[in-house]
């Protein structure tokens, strides 16, 4: 059993066992503070009865009228926790802000294109390729002349004031921009 609740700025000083993952992208304090401040009621954790993190999403809404839309910061879910519905219930939770509370069209979110896992889940829950993102993931601090460049899938996944579905595309894997395209 797990309580969703809001994610708190406390909460930055338990997370651990939730970031140190390979795949969870990791950010400055100042980061997640601006979150925070900005759209709480889309940023929230999974907490064990016990105390101790579970997951935990965070979120923005962002664009422009035509295409306002909730985007998918963050999620991530501490490896012994996993495979209990936990990402679901998190999406879950972001989408139905992103739909109720802000309008948005979709939700779409930024995934290595090496994250199968990843990309299974995700897809799973309704999500389609919008576009590939050529080096998407900068360099990793290889030094000099190090290249270490990763292109992402933009996925979406669209709300109900979509209803004809125009926010996503059925040829989405091809249609390659270069990461300064991406605003």
């Amino acid at each position: 059993m797990s309580i969703i609740r809001p994610f708190k700025a406390d909460d930055l000083f338990k997370f651990n066992n939730i970031n140190l993952d390979i795949w969870t992208e990791t950010y400055g304090l100042g980061f997640y503070f601006n979150y925070l401040s900005r759209w709480p009621d889309m940023c929230c954790t999974a907490q064990h009865p016990s105390g101790r993190l579970m997951g935990y999403v965070l979120g923005k809404a962002e664009g422009s009228q035509n295409d306002f839309h909730g985007h998918v910061t963050a999620l991530s879910v501490a490896p012994e926790y996993r495979r209990l519905s936990l990402a679901r219930v998190l999406m879950n939770f972001l989408e139905t802000v992103s739909d109720d509370v802000y309008g948005g069209l979709f939700v779409d979110l930024y995934v290595r294109c090496t994250n199968t896992i990843a990309m299974e889940l995700y897809e799973g829950l309704g999500y389609s390729v919008y576009r590939r993102v050529r080096e998407y993931y900068g360099s990793l601090g290889l030094g000099p002349g190090g290249k270490d460049e990763e292109d992402a899938f933009d996925m979406r996944k669209p709300l109900s004031r979509d209803p004809y579905r125009r926010s996503v595309r059925p040829n989405g894997r091809d249609m390659i921009v270069s990461a300064h395209d991406v605003s």
